[in-house]
C-alpha cells in the first residue's frame, strides 16, 4: 500500500472514514437500501448466525455410531437425532412467516439464537437419548427461524441491482454449512466423544448471539396481527407427518410410512384451503398469494426440484465411499468438503455476475450441468479413481451455485416487501420437504435396485454400485425439471412498489 499523495489525499481520507462511520453507526431505516456495492452490517451478522445454526443440523451424521454405543440403543433409534431435527424444522417454519412480522429485527434474532444456545447446552449434557433429543428439538426451533430471518432482511434492505452479490453471500451459510458438518464432527469425535461437538458449538453460538445482538439494527417494522392456532396445528401436524413418513419409506413395510405420508398431504391440504379462508380477512399464518406472482411460483418449483436432487446426491456419495470404498467418516468429510467449500465461495462471483447480465446466463447452462454431472456420476464404479469422483463433485457444486444464488434472487424479488417472509417461509418449508422427499425416492430406488441384482447373482459390491448408478440416473432426470423451469425464467425482474431502490 503507498502512502497517500496530492494535496487531496487527506480530505478524501476523512470523506471515507466519514462515509464508513455513517454506514456501521448511523441506525437503519425500515426499507432503505445500503449502498451499492456493500453488504450490510446486518446481512454480515445474520449469515454469521445462519452459518452457526445450520452447520449443527449435520455435524450428529458421524456421530450415530457413538451413540449407539453410549446410550445402548439401536441404530433406528440413534437416527432419531438427525430425524427429530428435521420434523421440527418442517413443523416451525411454516410459522415463521406470522412470526417476523409480528417482531423486530432484534427480538427475533435474539429468539433465534437463545433457542438454540439453549438446546445446545441441554443437548451437550444430555444423561439420556430423550433428554438429546430435546435439545435436538430446541436446536431446530431456533435454527428454523434464522433462514427465513436472513432472506427477509436481505431483501428488505438490499437494493435489487444488488440482491445477487449479496444474496451470494448467504450461498455460503447454505451450502457451506451443510458440507462442512460431516467433516467439522469427523475431526472432534477423532479426538473426543460426541458431547465434544455441542461443547465447541456452545461458545461460538452464544459470541455470535451475543455479540450480533449488539450491532443488529432493527429492520422494517413490526406489526401486530392474530395467530390462527388451528393454522399451527395443520401445519406443524401435515409437514412433520409427511416428512417423517418419507424418512421411513424403504425401511420396511409400506403401511406405516404410507399412512403418514398420505395423513400429511390431507392436513396440508386443510392447512393450504383455510389459508385461503384467512387471507379474506389479511390475517393468514402463510400468505399462499405469493404463488401468484410468476416467477416466484416458477423459481419455487426449480429450487425444489434441485434441492430433490441436490440433498438426495449429498446422501449417495457418503454411502458409496464409505459402504464401498471403506473409506472413514472422517475421511469421507474431507473428501466432499472441497464441493462444498467451491459452491460457497463461487455463490459471491456468481452473485455479482447475475446483477450484471441477468439470470438466464448462469442459470440454463448451470442446470445443464447439473444434469450432465449427476449423470456422469451415475457412472461411476467400484474402482474410479478419488480423483475423478472429487472433480466431479465439485463441478456438481459449482454448477448449482450458478443456479441456486440467481434463482434465490429472482424469486423473493417478484414479491411485494410485505410478502417477503411469508415468501420466505414457504421457500425454507419447501427445501425441507424437497430435501426429504429426494432422500427418501433415491434411497428407495438405490436398494431396490440393488435388491434385485443380488437375486440375480450380482456380487454385493457390484449390486451395490448397481443400485447406486440408478439413484444419481434418477436424480439427473429429476435436474430435468431444473433445466424445463430454468428455460421459464426472465432474465430479471423489476423491483415491486415498495421495495428498497439504489443509493
Amino acid at each position: 500500500m503507498t502512502a497517500p499523495t496530492g494535496p487531496h489525499a487527506i480530505g478524501d481520507d476523512a470523506e471515507d472514514l466519514a462515509a464508513f462511520e455513517q454506514e456501521f453507526s448511523a441506525p437503519t431505516t425500515p426499507g432503505a437500501a445500503a449502498p451499492a456495492g456493500r453488504t450490510p452490517l446486518v446481512i454480515k451478522l445474520l449469515v454469521a448466525a445462519t452459518f452457526v445454526v445450520i452447520l449443527n443440523e449435520t455435524t450428529l451424521v458421524n456421530a450415530v455410531p457413538r451413540l449407539m454405543t453410549d446410550f445402548g440403543i439401536s441404530e433406528s433409534t440413534a437416527q432419531w437425532s438427525l430425524t427429530v431435527f428435521m420434523l421440527t424444522m418442517a413443523a416451525v417454519i411454516p410459522v415463521t412467516g406470522w412470526f417476523l412480522q409480528r417482531v423486530s429485527t432484534r427480538s427475533a434474532y435474539a429468539t433465534a439464537m437463545t433457542t438454540f444456545t439453549a438446546g445446545t447446552l441441554v443437548a451437550a449434557l444430555a444423561p439420556t437419548f430423550d433428554v438429546l433429543l430435546v435439545g435436538r428439538v430446541v436446536q431446530a426451533g431456533g435454527t428454523a427461524v434464522m433462514m427465513p430471518l436472513l432472506m427477509t432482511t436481505l431483501m428488505t434492505v438490499v437494493a435489487a441491482e444488488d440482491r445477487g452479490r449479496v444474496m451470494g453471500q448467504v450461498t455460503l451459510a447454505m451450502s457451506c454449512a451443510p458440507a462442512l458438518g460431516p467433516a467439522v464432527s469427523g475431526v472432534l469425535l477423532h479426538f473426543g466423544s460426541w458431547r465434544l461437538i455441542f461443547a465447541v458449538v456452545l461458545p461460538i453460538a452464544v459470541l455470535v448471539g451475543f455479540f450480533g445482538f449488539r450491532q443488529l439494527e432493527n429492520v422494517g417494522e413490526a406489526r401486530k396481527s392474530p395467530i390462527s392456532w388451528l393454522s399451527v396445528v395443520l401445519a406443524a401436524g401435515g409437514f412433520s407427518s409427511f416428512v417423517y413418513g418419507l424418512s421411513k419409506v424403504g425401511e420396511g413395510e409400506w403401511t406405516e410410512p404410507a399412512l403418514l405420508i398420505g395423513g400429511g398431504v390431507v392436513l396440508i391440504a386443510a392447512f393450504a384451503v383455510y389459508q385461503l379462508v384467512l387471507q379474506r380477512s389479511e390475517r393468514p399464518l402463510m400468505d399462499l398469494r405469493t404463488l401468484k406472482h410468476r416467477n416466484f411460483a416458477v423459481s419455487l418449483v426449480l429450487m425444489s426440484a434441485g434441492f430433490m436432487a441436490f440433498l438426495g446426491s449429498m446422501l449417495l456419495l457418503p454411502l458409496y465411499l464409505q459402504n464401498l470404498r471403506g473409506l472413514s467418516e472422517l475421511q469421507t468429510g474431507l473428501l466432499v468438503m472441497p464441493g462444498g467449500l467451491a459452491m460457497g465461495l463461487l455463490g459471491p462471483q456468481v452473485g455479482k455476475v447475475y446483477d450484471r447480465i441477468g439470470s438466464r446466463p448462469l442459470v440454463i447452462p448451470g442446470s445443464v450441468a447439473m444434469v450432465a454431472l449427476l449423470f456422469a456420476l451415475s457412472r461411476i464404479g467400484t474402482d474410479t479413481p478419488y480423483a475423478v469422483i472429487l472433480a466431479l463433485h465439485v463441478a456438481l457444486m459449482a454448477s448449482l451455485a450458478t443456479v441456486f444464488t440467481p434463482v434465490f434472487t429472482i424469486g423473493l424479488g417478484d414479491l411485494a416487501p410485505q410478502l417477503y417472509s411469508h415468501g420466505s417461509s414457504l421457500l425454507g418449508t419447501l427445501q425441507q420437504v424437497a430435501g426429504a422427499i429426494g432422500t427418501a425416492l433415491l434411497v428407495v430406488i438405490m436398494t431396490n435396485r440393488t435388491e434385485q441384482l443380488a437375486e440375480d447373482g450380482a456380487s454385493s459390491a457390484d449390486a451395490f454400485v448397481g443400485g447406486l448408478q440408478w439413484a444419481f440416473a434418477a436424480g439427473a432426470a429429476i435436474g430435468l425439471v431444473v433445466i424445463a423451469m430454468a428455460l421459464l425464467l426472465p432474465s430479471k425482474v423489476a423491483a415491486p412498489e415498495g421495495a428498497p431502490a439504489a443509493h
